[in-house]
């Protein structure tokens, strides 16, 4: 009996969690910011392949942003984060945003 309630109450807490929104990350392009360096960021920051960092580099450049992927929230805002700390040790104005999906 106490097996059937436990079994009822982790059934019941089960449904009151939901997934964590997702986030879109999306870089934006400037004027300054290297193809090259654009690509090895989306390498090590989002462990892009190297084909999908230049197709998603030649969204930047051509139409003025690329979408990465979507993330939790905190993962998105961490990747956010080194973007621009790279960006900025690397005297590049490259920037992200994240979008809520």
């Amino acid at each position: 009996m106490a097996y059937e309630r436990k079994a009822q109450e982790e059934t019941s807490l089960s449904h009151e969690f939901e997934e964590p929104a997702q986030y879109r990350v999306v870089l934006l392009n400037d004027d300054f910011t290297t193809k090259e360096f654009v690509i090895a960021v989306l390498v090590a920051v989002f462990h892009k392949a190297q084909g999908d960092a230049q197709t998603i580099m030649e969204d930047v450049h051509r139409k003025g942003r690329g979408v990465v992927g979507s993330y939790a929230y905190d993962i998105a805002a961490t990747r956010c984060l080194q973007v621009h700390e790279a960006a900025k040790s690397n005297g590049f104005p490259l920037r992200c945003v994240m979008e809520r999906v």
